[in-house]
């Protein structure tokens, strides 16, 4: 785990505490990583708006019966890493 992760780990236990999701595991190195090119290859405002959707397409895979929740997680950011890279190849 980062030094980024184990400050953030506190609050995100909380925030899935409130959010009544506290068994659901959250890779937030991954989601950082994500966020990370999201902002770079795109412009820095597409970091949460990715992980937002990443997270929605994620949710409603896993709700729908689609994929399982681990499984509908890696296959959305995996998406998400390759149109942001993509994009971010089109801009140079």
């Amino acid at each position: 785990m980062s030094g980024a992760a184990e400050q953030l780990s506190p609050y995100v236990s909380e925030l899935l505490k409130a959010l009544e999701l506290e068994d659901m595991p959250v890779d937030i190195d991954a989601v950082l990583g994500l966020a990370g090119v999201a902002a770079h290859s795109v412009v820095r405002p597409a970091a949460p708006l990715t992980t937002f959707v990443v997270g929605y397409a994620a949710g409603f895979a896993a709700a729908t019966g689609q994929a399982t929740p681990e499984v509908a997680i890696r296959a959305a950011s995996r998406v998400a890493d390759e149109v942001a890279r993509r994009h971010g190849a089109v801009q140079e």
